[in-house]
């Protein structure tokens, strides 16, 4: 194996001297010195690395930038009768989608008899939440999360975040889910 390493290197070698022997004529007009071909400065790294640092930070605050300004635009959904809602006992909850078909969504009836709706994934790892009777609050299996059934605050666990809250309306002995309230943002329909 070593015999066939020694000729593989003397063989590059020979490719180096033939490639420096074919351009030694031409080497008034064009003056490049190849031995010092691979070698990169300190400035020219220095360079490099402030170059690409900024164009990261830059692609870095112009996606943030694009991001709050989505966040301030105003998101209208059509308003969505929560059917069954009325016939929910106390202390129970019903699954429903909003604001999309795409969306799950939870109605909570808390025990004095008042609705609360939320996102039904969890903030911290997008895990659907579910409600617990016995506590009365939401819960996420996943990583041991809980939320307050009447605000949608984290009472423990890892979430970051309080979930994603969902305007209701009662009208006509109906419940009506008008609008999404995220991040302390109310996106109601027009």
């Amino acid at each position: 194996m070593s015999s066939n390493l020694s000729e593989t290197i003397n063989k590059v070698l020979s490719d180096e001297k033939n490639v420096r022997e074919a351009t030694r004529s031409h080497q008034r007009e064009f003056p490049y010195d190849r031995d010092n071909e691979a070698q990169v400065t300190r400035r020219e790294f220095c360079n490099f690395l402030g170059l690409t640092s900024t164009a990261f930070l830059t692609g870095t605050v112009g996606f943030a930038a694009k991001s709050a300004y989505d966040a301030t635009k105003v998101k209208s959904f059509a308003p969505l009768k929560i059917d069954d809602a009325m016939s929910l006992n106390k202390n129970s909850a019903l699954n429903f989608r909003y604001p999309t078909k795409d969306d799950p969504a939870i109605l909570v009836r808390a025990n004095d008899g008042k609705y609360y709706a939320y996102d039904q994934k969890c903030t911290h790892l997008l895990c659907p939440v579910y409600y617990s009777k016995e506590h009365s609050r939401l819960e996420c299996p996943c990583h041991d999360g809980g939320f307050s059934a009447e605000t949608g605050e984290v009472l423990y666990g890892p979430p970051p975040r309080p979930l994603n809250r969902i305007a209701l309306e009662e009208k006509n002995g109906e419940v009506w889910a008008i609008g999404v309230i995220t991040g302390g943002t109310e996106h109601e329909r027009s």
